[in-house]
């Protein structure tokens, strides 16, 4: 997509810290952390919400659950706790449109979901 600022992230076209990358799935620190550790895991191929997500792309969603687990272990917030999320459409807070999850960790993290 071409004026998808994470398309242009994955692309290089912007700059970010990365974190992780294979050839499915790019990782980088949120430019707007919410916690010590932020890092968005995304497809390099536009998927614009969890809505969107088909029967063939499901492996991959398992693949970003690993890679947000692998990060939490390299950023030392395994053992003590750490939490993934899917923000889906405005109203679940999504705020752009291509399919990422969050890794946030590294102080203790508020229970509930809002």
């Amino acid at each position: 997509m071409p004026d998808c600022v994470f398309c242009k992230i994955v692309a290089g076209e912007i700059p970010s810290t990365r974190v992780y990358e294979d050839e499915e799935l790019f990782a980088f620190e949120d430019v707007q952390p919410q916690a010590p550790v932020h890092v968005l895991i995304v497809p390099r191929k536009h998927i614009p919400t969890l809505n969107d997500v088909t029967e063939g792309d499901a492996p991959m969603i398992g693949r970003m659950m690993r890679a947000g687990a692998r990060i939490a272990q390299a950023k030392g917030t395994a053992a003590a706790g750490y939490r993934t999320l899917f923000n889906v459409n405005a109203g679940g807070g999504q705020t752009v449109f291509h399919l990422h999850l969050h890794v946030l960790g590294g102080r203790t993290l508020r229970p509930g979901l809002g």
